[in-house]
């Protein structure tokens, strides 16, 4: 199978050696010309994944258009808040892309001014393809690594074609699952960066294992009782876009999360640690979304709630440790 990435930054580029090592044929687009000059010369992705080789056979493409007429799957590997642009991009070149089957998102996180998954902006941008999303515990070193890595795969409609390229995708070193709940996928993906903030107030405020313990438990409670409010299968919450990608992402040294709510706990300002910053802090931005989401379904998010007002009203985050653990006293459910 040919596999178009739009977006070189570390998770791109580690799906694309990880594509490259399951014997598919992989072309990686960045989206700036100087970035695809220094991976073809490099053959190493020096500002977002340094340390791991980009074999030759690896194409490096810059337009779009030539890239997606090979390709029967491109792999969209923005931050949420570029896709709808790239899929503008993509638009014009469909007419040519006569092999192309399915759009697979990476990102998570939520469009903010319409309060859109990825899924549903490639559903209403491109319809002729399948909208598909790629989610679980992945750190892209890993992933780059060869370690072993379990991740799903989500769309609805066909489940030949998602059986396709679930085996498309999948590796010795990386896993595959496949799900019907495209939704609930999403949702787990982009709220687990929202906790993960959470869990870095933990470790920013030494509150320690017993209280980073109940947060998880708690944080996995709250984001399973939100994902089924808006049509998520519970069942998906347990899995890996869900449970498994909350441990990841909530204990991880690399989790661009977790480390922005332990700097918060730390003294330092959003302002500062949002400013010139290379990759996106999705679970920064999540929390305004998806704070409205649970607002417009009635849902009940404490957790989700205190880490609003500490990223976006300079809430104290001792104050929200206080709030939670004064809440009234009820059934654990």
């Amino acid at each position: 199978m040919n596999f178009a990435i739009l977006g070189a930054g570390a998770w791109g580029t580690a799906m694309a050696i990880s594509l490259h090592r399951a014997g598919e044929s992989v072309t990686l687009v960045p989206r700036r010309m100087e970035q695809a000059f220094l991976l073809a010369s490099d053959r190493e992705n020096k500002d977002y994944l340094p340390g791991y080789e980009l074999p030759h056979s690896i194409q490096i493409g810059h337009e779009i258009a030539p890239v997606l007429m090979e390709a029967d799957y491109a792999i969209l590997a923005c931050p949420s808040t570029g896709l709808r642009e790239l899929c503008e991009k993509i638009r014009p070149a469909l007419s040519g892309a006569r092999q192309l089957k399915m759009a697979i998102t990476l990102c998570k996180g939520y469009e903010r001014s319409t309060l859109k998954a990825p899924a549903e902006i490639v559903q209403e941008l491109l319809p002729e393809l399948t909208a598909a999303v790629l989610s679980g515990p992945t750190f892209a070193g890993e992933v780059a690594a060869g370690q072993p890595t379990a991740i799903v795969l989500a769309a609805e409609g066909d489940e030949a074609e998602l059986t396709e390229a679930q085996h498309a995708v999948s590796s010795e070193s990386l896993r595959v699952y496949r799900s019907d709940d495209l939704r609930g996928v999403e949702l787990g993906g982009c709220l687990k960066n929202v906790y993960a903030i959470g869990a870095g107030l933990c470790d920013g405020l030494k509150l320690g294992d017993n209280a980073k313990a109940a947060y998880l438990t708690r944080a996995l409670a709250e984001l399973v009782r939100l994902g089924a409010s808006i049509g998520g299968k519970p069942e998906t919450f347990y899995g890996l876009s869900g449970f498994g990608d909350l441990v990841a992402t909530c204990n991880g040294e690399w989790s661009r999360n977790r480390t922005f709510g332990e700097a918060l706990a730390q003294g330092q300002g959003v302002d500062d640690l949002m400013s010139g910053r290379k990759t996106v802090v999705e679970g920064y931005w999540a929390a305004q979304c998806v704070k409205e989401i649970a607002e417009k379904a009635g849902v009940d998010a404490p957790i989700l709630g205190e880490i609003y007002r500490v990223c976006y009203e300079s809430g104290s985050p001792v104050k929200a440790v206080a709030n939670l653990m004064g809440r009234d006293l009820k059934a654990e459910s």
